[in-house]
């Protein structure tokens, strides 16, 4: 593996998940495999489990962490090629990612969709030029369309939590007063198809996602029968695909509630608005999955690192 940038980069998902699970009953048996390593952060975008739980990783691994926040630190970067830069770039991708590359022996990125312009987007300007340009492994701490550490982080939990030899797992939208991207559906249905589930995507007409990345997944529009005799139900806003970016419902009646989640345990990435996107009585209740995948980004994280380092 030479970069980490998509789940499918995970070439076999039940031995990634039983070497995180292993790796949890003592994070520091391979503390020696990053010394004298460092792994540098770059975050485009507002971070609290992704920074707090890859540097954790890192740490477990015996790795120093640089860490900069390119929103308010670095340079306006440009990433076209041939661009005359007179206007609000300052740096260009090629020369910033062969200069990270000579500082640090992994770059790991975080960068938002803008939701303004849906090619752009896809393009993965940011990941896809550090990709391009260094000579470094890079590691997605969640892109434009994708994040897979999020998503490996859930198939931890689902791991760990699952009853029965092939169960009932859904993806429902849920109300959210902003726009919002599509990288956690995304990966988490990509990651859905690697596994051995029942599963269901269930939102409003209007909010189907990427048809490439939900090609051959059941659709339900109606989320009460959905939901019906679910294992475990992942709850997740995102802005339409067809008309991009934009809000199409606040329906409150897609809230999720303790009556509409039954038996089912209930998961969620965080941050997540209270009483918008799922009740209280959810998510303090036994049946929230959440703190324990916040926990599991450490081990997803540390996971993908362990398995970098090993090729340096």
């Amino acid at each position: 593996m030479k970069h980490f940038l998509t789940v499918n980069d995970i070439e076999s998902l039940p031995n990634w998940v039983d070497e995180a699970i292993n790796l949890k009953k003592d994070p520091y048996q391979f503390e020696d495999l990053g010394k004298h390593k460092t792994v540098c952060l770059l975050f485009f975008n507002n971070s609290l489990r992704t920074r707090l739980s890859t540097q954790k990783a890192a740490m477990n691994l015996g790795m120093e962490v640089m860490i900069m926040n390119f929103g308010n630190e670095g340079w306006a970067l440009e990433y076209g090629d041939g661009t005359v830069m007179d206007q609000g770039t300052s740096e260009h991708i090629k020369e910033a990612a062969k200069v990270v590359s000579q500082y640090a022996d992994i770059v790991a990125i975080r960068a938002f969709a803008g939701l303004k312009n849906k090619e752009k987007d896809e393009a993965e300007e940011v990941i896809n030029g550090f990709a391009k340009y260094a000579s470094i492994p890079i590691v997605n701490m969640e892109s434009s369309v994708g994040h897979p550490l999020q998503a490996l982080a859930d198939a931890i939990t689902l791991k760990e939590n699952e009853t029965k030899k092939r169960p009932k797992v859904v993806l429902s939208w849920a109300p959210h007063p902003k726009a919002l991207p599509h990288a956690v559906a995304n990966s988490f249905i990509q990651m859905m198809k690697l596994q051995d589930v029942e599963f269901v995507i269930t939102h409003p007409k209007g909010y189907e996602l990427n048809p490439e990345i939900t090609k051959g997944c059941k659709i339900e529009h109606n989320q009460d029968i959905a939901v019906e005799n679910a294992d475990f139900v992942y709850v997740k806003n995102w802005s339409s695909y067809s008309k991009y970016g934009e809000v199409l419902s606040k329906d409150t009646q897609w809230t999720m509630t303790k009556e509409k989640l039954g038996k089912a345990k209930f998961m969620h990435c965080l941050p997540v608005r209270r009483n918008m996107v799922v009740e209280d009585a959810v998510l303090d209740s036994s049946q929230s999955l959440v703190v324990e995948q916040a926990k599991n980004r450490v081990f997803s994280a540390q996971i993908v690192l362990k398995k970098l380092l090993k090729n340096i």
